[in-house]
């Protein structure tokens, strides 16, 4: 299974666009910025959850599968499955993350 969506939502993002399609499928949608090198490791949660790039840049981990996130790209990553979150950009990243 590819987690992974490239080029879903094209550039320039609308972040509006990207909120009612979400909510279109049952997924809430905030934003959050990341500095240099943040990470998040090793998240479970009860909940599927999306995740797409604003700005910058994201390594990715879901599961056994490891990608990197560009402007654009969606991730799908299923409830009850772990997954990992690295900033890779040299400046901020921002990204969108929603739980159905």
């Amino acid at each position: 299974m590819s987690f992974l969506t490239k080029d879903k939502f094209k550039l320039p993002i609308n972040a509006g666009n990207v909120a009612d399609n979400w909510k279109e499928r049952g997924f809430s949608c905030d934003i959050y910025n990341d500095v240099p090198g943040q990470q998040w490791l090793d998240f479970v949660h009860q909940t599927n959850e999306l995740v797409m790039v604003l700005e910058g840049q994201l390594n990715i981990q879901v599961a056994e599968e490891a990608f990197i996130a560009n402007p654009g790209d969606e991730v799908f990553i299923p409830s009850n499955t772990n997954h990992s979150l690295h900033n890779i950009y040299q400046g901020e990243t921002k990204w969108f993350y929603g739980y159905d």
